[in-house]
């Protein structure tokens, strides 16, 4: 008998993410849906994140950006988003693996998941430290989170 074990957290989340990158897609494609609007948390030092030097010193451990009324060229790919938007009235494009989020809500619907990000992904310095986001509070406040925590074993 092997001791190789199914990962369904993993695979649970994979699906998860799956369900941020059609959203995403059909956005990038038709709009905002009614008055449905977007927060997403991602982790700014991890691989595959593109960012101006002024973001990431702003945001050293995580982002919270919104879709909602001005955003523009949206492109969604198997592996990553690109969005710009207006940072203190400054355009930026930005780039963000879906391995580097940490939660996506939709107030409207209301709706949430969270996600983990494998330390794989991350430098040295970003694995320590959750600060608090404003993704944090909305996500609270949005009801109906999906967490894997719940499913977790303990370590």
């Amino acid at each position: 008998m092997s001791d190789e074990k199914i990962d369904y957290e993993k695979l649970v989340e994979k699906s998860l993410l799956s369900v941020v990158k059609t959203v995403l897609t059909d956005t990038a494609k038709n709009g905002l849906p009614g008055n449905h609007y977007f927060y997403l948390t991602f982790k700014t030092q991890a691989k595959g994140v593109v960012l101006s030097e002024r973001l990431k010193q702003a945001y050293p451990d995580e982002m919270t950006i919104v879709l909602q009324y001005e955003f523009y060229d949206l492109t969604v790919d198997d592996a990553a988003f690109s969005v710009r938007l207006s940072f203190g009235n400054v355009p930026e494009t930005i780039t963000v693996p879906f391995a580097a989020l940490t939660n996506f809500s939709d107030p409207h619907a209301p709706f949430a998941m969270q996600f983990t990000v494998d330390d794989d992904m991350l430098s040295p310095e970003t694995e320590q430290g959750d600060d608090e986001t404003v993704a944090e509070t909305e996500v609270a406040a949005a009801g109906n989170v999906v967490s894997l925590s719940a499913f977790r074993k303990s370590k």
